[in-house]
């Protein structure tokens, strides 16, 4: 007879669940590995370099006409988007093979405003193709260096086993949710970035306290095994994790409909990291150190020699 808590009763960690976990999480994995291989991602301005232009309408703008006017001017791999009111308009717009940054900005001014001189130009921005690239390189630097202090940090509040399994979450938050947006072609920008470390903070956060209680179960429940103390351990978090995914969910959909397009790769990415990343507390960290053979005894403090204290002073 399996000891689970009375509110809820789910085996979540027996063996042909966690097997049937671990293979969807492969399979996601290997999926997002191979779009991100073939298809890349549909990398903003931020990465490639470009012209950015925020251009204010009298009046509510025709974004279908605007983008007839950048095709009618030979225009290819732009962006058009309502940027905050219908009257405020965001365009993006690629490196162009032999123009200047400002011979761009000044044609593509040209044709938004098509001769109409109560358009405003609010905003432009000018980004290089090599700070794309160096964009680029900070980016990916900084998610390695986010995953390898987790480790240390989750090392020593810890366990190695532990931080294993929290480190295999984040991975695969991470990597899913990127291939995520390789799959979709939704435009990844510095703003993806950012929501992909915050990501991270919150799937640790989830993983932590999960930890936190299988840690004390352990010590707690005598005679109980690993994999029942760590099902004890996830169905006492059930609620938490539950309310606190369902209401951070609740603020980025509102943000996703209400933002506008401007925050939409933004909420997308937080979004797709937090159910993923509910998912991974649970299944990914919890079933990579049981894979790893965590027990109680990796929680206790090492035993000293007796010798030893017979030769302190």
């Amino acid at each position: 007879m399996r000891f689970l808590p009375e509110k809820t009763q789910i085996d979540f960690l027996s063996r042909s669940r966690r097997n049937v976990a671990i293979s969807i999480s492969i399979l996601l994995v290997v999926i997002s590995i191979g779009s991100f291989a073939t298809r890349g991602l549909n990398l903003g301005i931020d990465f490639t370099g470009g012209v950015l232009l925020q251009v204010r309408y009298p009046q509510d703008a025709d974004l279908n006409d605007i983008r007839s006017r950048l095709d009618d001017a030979g225009f290819e791999r732009y962006v058009v988007q309502a940027f905050g009111t219908p009257t405020d308009v965001l365009v993006r717009l690629p490196p162009q093979m032999g123009e200047d940054s400002n011979e761009i900005r000044n044609r593509l001014f040209g044709v938004l405003s098509g001769g109409d001189s109560s358009v405003e130009l609010e905003r432009v921005e000018l980004v290089s193709a090599q700070v794309g690239e160096e964009l680029t390189e900070q980016g990916g630097l900084a998610l390695i260096f986010a995953l390898m202090m987790i480790f240390i940090y989750v090392m020593f509040r810890f366990q190695w086993k532990f931080a294993m399994g929290a480190v295999a979450a984040l991975a695969h938050d991470v990597i899913v949710t990127i291939g995520f947006f390789s799959l979709t072609g939704i435009s990844f920008d510095l703003s993806v970035v950012a929501a992909v470390l915050a990501v991270i903070g919150y799937s640790l956060n989830d993983t932590v306290v999960c930890f936190d209680r299988i840690r004390e179960n352990f010590t707690k429940l005598r005679g109980v095994g690993a994999e029942e103390s760590m099902n004890i351990s996830v169905n006492e978090m059930l609620a938490r994790t539950i309310i606190t995914g369902m209401t951070t969910l609740l603020v980025l959909v509102a943000l996703l409909i209400l933002g506008g397009e401007s925050v939409g790769p933004f909420s997308i990415a937080l979004i797709v990291g937090i159910v993923v990343g509910t998912y991974s507390s649970i299944y990914t960290a919890s079933a990579t150190a049981l894979l790893l053979d965590v027990n109680a005894k990796d929680l206790l403090p090492p035993e000293i020699d007796p010798a030893m204290v017979d030769d302190l002073p």
